[in-house]
């Protein structure tokens, strides 16, 4: 009987390694997939409305739409959608208190407001130059407020 108590631990415990090696391919391949077509940039996010924890993330340039992907998840959906047209930057800052802990090195954040929603971006120096740069752009041909 304990050889076959014995075995049975050893095959739980494969099966929940093979569970933790399979989570972690899928994840590896979701973000593979969001990468692949470029314009990506790592990105977290912010809503200071009471639930202020940073979610690490993939932002993604679509034309007048940056897409948030969160790190950690299987949806191919976006979690969070901000929209060109009618963003305002509401502030720029740097990283304080427990934020420096958090958050990457050479990291900027910038509060931006989409619709009466307000977000927090934070990003490497250059990306945040490159989201700078994308807001006050347009494509030729679109008018943007």
């Amino acid at each position: 009987m304990g050889g076959y108590l014995a075995l049975n631990v050893g095959e739980v415990l494969a099966a929940v390694l093979l569970a933790v090696v399979a989570v972690f391919a899928m994840l590896s391949l979701r973000r593979w997939l969001l990468e692949r077509r470029g314009g990506t940039v790592e990105c977290s996010l912010r809503e200071p409305d009471g639930r202020g924890v940073w979610r690490l993330g993939i932002g993604r340039y679509n034309g007048d739409e940056l897409l948030w992907f969160a790190i950690f998840g299987f949806r191919f959906r976006p979690r969070r959608v901000v929209h060109r047209r009618g963003l305002v930057v509401a502030g720029r800052r740097e990283p304080a208190g427990e934020e420096v802990a958090t958050l990457q090195p050479d990291t900027g954040i910038v509060e931006v407001r989409d619709d009466g929603h307000t977000v927090e971006l934070a990003m490497s120096g250059a990306a945040l130059t490159g989201f700078l740069a994308w807001l006050e752009s347009s494509p030729p041909g679109s008018s943007l407020s």
